[in-house]
This record gives C-alpha cells, structure tokens and sequence, in this order.
C-alpha cells in the first residue's frame, strides 16, 4: 500500500502526509458558508471534497477532528473591504432580523449536508459567538495594523511573502479588492470594520476601535486557533479562497505568532463547479440548489457520485445529462450490491486483497476518487469472488467514498419530481396493467397504457438492461 500524499497549494506541489502533527489527531479545520442564502451545489462541493478527505483520513486509520465555521457576521458583497455586509444586506431584503436569516440558512445548509451523506464536523463554529475573541487577537496582532476612520486595517508589507498562497494578486486578487481611501497598500484588509455614525448595523459590538464588527478574515484565524491550535494539519476550502481569504488568513496567523508558521501544514482546495456560463455563482441570482435537483426527481448521491467521478482538483462541469449519468451509474452500483446481498451466505471464496490495495493506492493518491470508482466497479463485477468476499469489500470501500451503497434501495433512487402528476403507487399499478394486457396480446391497450403514462411524464423503459421497468421524464 503506497503513503498518502496530497497536493498542498502552498507549495504547489504533492507532498507525503505523515501524519497528524500532534501524532494523535488530523486537525482538520473547512472554511464553511456565508449564510445568507441557500448553498448552491457548486459550494457543497466544498463540503464532498472535505469530507471524502476526512473518511479517507479515518479510512486509513486516523483519527480525525473536523471544524467547519458558519459566517453570520461580517462578510461583505465581495472580497471588498466595502460594501454591504451579505447578512445585512439579506435581512434589509427579506425584511427579517438578520438572526432569523442566520438560523434558516444555516438549517438549509445542514439539512443539504445530511443528504449528501456528509459526516457532520465534530463542531460547528459560529462566528458571532466568538466577537471577544476576534476582539482579543485583534489587540495582539495590532502592531501589524493602522487606523481608518472606516476601521482597524492590516499592513500586508509588515509579515514576509504576503500572497505566496495565491500567487496571482496582482492578476485577479487585488482587482477583486475594492479600494478604500486611506489604506496603505490596495491588498490591505479591514480586521475591523468601524460603524459610520449614522450607520446602525443588526450586529455590531463595542471595540478598542469603536462600535462595529469584525472582518471576514478574522474569524477564521481565531476559531481554528481557539478549537483546533496552530498550528494544525489541514485547512480545506475553495479554489477562491486561496487568492483573497487564505492569504490573509495566513498574514494574521503570522502576525499572532511573530513567525513564518501559516497555521496550517497543508492548504487544500477544490476547483469550481461550472455550467456553461462560468463558474457557478449566486451573484446572478439565478443558481442551482440541491433541492432544485431533488425537485427533477435526482437522489441528492447521484450529485455525490458526479462528483466523485472527477478530481477535486479539477474543473467539473455541471450538466443535467452528466447527472443522470452518474445517477444511472448510481442504480448500477446499488443493484449489484442488491444482487450480492441475495446471494449472500455462500463460503467465502477468492482473495480480494489486490483490489484493496489498489482501491487505498488510489485514494491515497491526493484523494484519486475516479480511480477508487473503477476499481470498485472491476471489484463488483468479479466472479472469481465469492458474494460474500465482493459484499464485505463494497462495504468497507463505501465508507471511504460515502455513497450508501449497502443500504440504497431501488425505492430510494426513484425520486418523484415535484411536478409529477402521477405517483409511484400509481405508476406501479398501471405498468401491472400493461404486462397483463401484453400477456394477453392486447397490444392496442398495452400502447394505450404506455402513451397515458407517457402524457404524465412517465417513460416506460422496454427492455431496460437495468431491469428499473421505468422513469420519470426531467425534459
């Protein structure tokens, strides 16, 4: 079985893990959501990507402790250090208190985690319920910083090789940082943003540098430092986060300790979701949320396994026949572990250590999930194994990839899209219908059947090697 390996960013390159840092416990800590709205799925890729990490970690045999935080405070409209804050900015919308925007998005949030099959973290993290301790390594890291009249600013120039992470500031970073009169540098960041005086925020508190709130950058560093220490292993999280978010992040952890430490050993990042017009966004106002997916009658782990079929590292491009794809492929996996579960009880027969061993070279391989897949595939389809042998190996390579394969059932995997206009019980009971009528070589009421199921958006599905008898049309 070969080490594990993963691509850090910082260095750019694939570096051997070793291990946790501690020699107990991978700290893990995931930049988590803004919630301000719903997630979109090219954000809960983030959230796949971060937890096929830990249960290929635990896989291995380590133990883990995960944190992924909630934003409910003081992330604005971009990377800018003016602006509206997103929470502000939804309440004022939406006409709620910007506590019960928190609390319904961040529900939404963990129920779409729950179904995709998402270890929870061993703690959520809450902004707002860490302001004295921004306040508190705000003070400590205060030499490194200057006054505005709109808040306490970090100097970029006082820490070594500011940016490294992004390597690319000058290209797309700063220009994604709106200027603020005043400042230094323009990659300069608010680690207080101080309240105008005739600005009353939802949230704001008292500060050594007046009433305000906190910048988005600063909690990161202080709910990894306070829950996890530094430094800790890994920091996970998008492939944008490494040209704004995680520079700066890293400047306040070297500014707390007085050294080069960036608080993390490894920082890693998946690359974008992309539809056809770009990269996925909710700036347009028009995005795609899990539940749109479950509403076209897609099991929430057909996305799981479309994203599994690529490379974290690599651009995915969404597309609704490249779901139904991996949806189908999804029905393929779960019925083969239905057929080996039927036949079950046999003697075990045939040694499946090669393909476990392939099956952790490709994982460990900077978490190689396409690879894993095939060789899960090849596994199931081996006769020279036993039932039992190819069942027992399914089952420990699942709690590596996540998909639930020994408990999917054929019912799970038909979802009823929200616009059916006809219900499973139903289709059942007509699809009866017509194999008596084809029995009865009545083939103007077989047709007749079919074309009525057909109008309610059904498609019976004749000869379907799959043997799924039908399936709901998402045209």
């Amino acid at each position: 079985m070969l080490p594990l390996s993963f691509y850090n960013s910082l260095s750019r390159s694939l570096e051997p893990f070793a291990g946790p840092r501690d020699g107990k416990t991978v700290r893990i800590y995931t930049c988590g959501p803004t919630v301000y709205n719903y997630q979109h799925i090219g954000n809960m890729r983030a959230f796949l990507f971060a937890d096929t990490l830990g249960r290929v970690l635990r896989w291995r045999g380590f133990a883990t402790k995960h944190i992924i935080n909630i934003t409910d405070v003081g992330h604005l409209t971009s990377d800018a250090d003016a602006g509206d804050d997103k929470m502000e900015q939804a309440a004022a919308a939406q006409q709620r208190s910007i506590w019960e925007i928190a609390a319904h998005y961040t529900d939404a949030f963990k129920r779409d985690v729950r179904r995709l099959n998402i270890v929870e973290p061993a703690e959520w993290t809450v902004a707002t319920d860490h302001i004295p301790e921004m306040i508190e390594f705000a003070r400590t890291i205060e030499k490194s910083c200057y006054r505005l009249e709109s808040g306490l600013y970090f100097d970029t120039s006082t820490v070594p090789h500011y940016g490294v992470l992004a390597r690319a500031r000058a290209d797309e970073g700063e220009s994604r940082i709106d200027p603020v009169s005043g400042k230094r540098h323009p990659q300069d960041f608010a680690i207080w943003r101080t309240s105008a005086p005739d600005d009353r925020r939802q949230m704001e508190w008292d500060s050594p540098w007046g009433r305000g709130a906190p910048g988005w950058h600063l909690e990161c560093s202080v709910m990894s430092l306070q829950h996890l220490g530094h430094p800790f292993d890994i920091h996970t999280g998008g492939i944008d986060h490494r040209e704004i978010h995680h520079p700066n992040e890293i400047a306040q952890n070297q500014a707390h300790c007085g050294c080069a430490d960036t608080g993390a050993g490894l920082w890693m990042h998946n690359n974008f979701l992309v539809d056809r017009r770009g990269k996925m966004s909710k700036s347009s106002g028009e995005f795609l949320m899990l539940q749109r997916l479950v509403d076209r009658g897609v099991h929430p782990l057909a996305y799981r396994l479309m994203c599994l079929q690529a490379h974290y590292r690599s651009e995915l491009e969404f597309s609704w026949a490249g779901l139904l794809a991996a949806l189908t492929r999804l029905k393929r996996l779960a019925q083969a572990i239905e057929g080996l579960r039927a036949r079950a009880g046999d003697a075990a027969k045939g040694d499946g250590a090669a393909y476990a061993e392939r099956v952790a070279d490709a994982l460990g391989e900077d978490l190689n999930t396409a690879k894993a897949l095939t060789v899960l595939d090849e596994l199931l389809a081996d006769k020279r194994l036993s039932p039992d042998v190819r069942l027992a190996m399914a089952t420990d390579v699942d709690a590596a990839l996540g998909l639930q394969l020994t408990t999917l059932t054929r019912a799970d995997l038909r979802v009823r899209p929200a616009e059916a206009r006809i219900g499973e019980d139903a289709i059942t009971a007509r699809l009866a219908e017509r194999r008596a009528a084809r029995a009865a070589k009545q083939f103007g009421r077989s047709d007749a059947i079919r074309a009525e199921l057909a109008e309610a958006g059904v498609e019976v599905m004749d000869g379907d090697p799959l043997g799924w008898d039908w399936k709901l049309d998402l045209a």
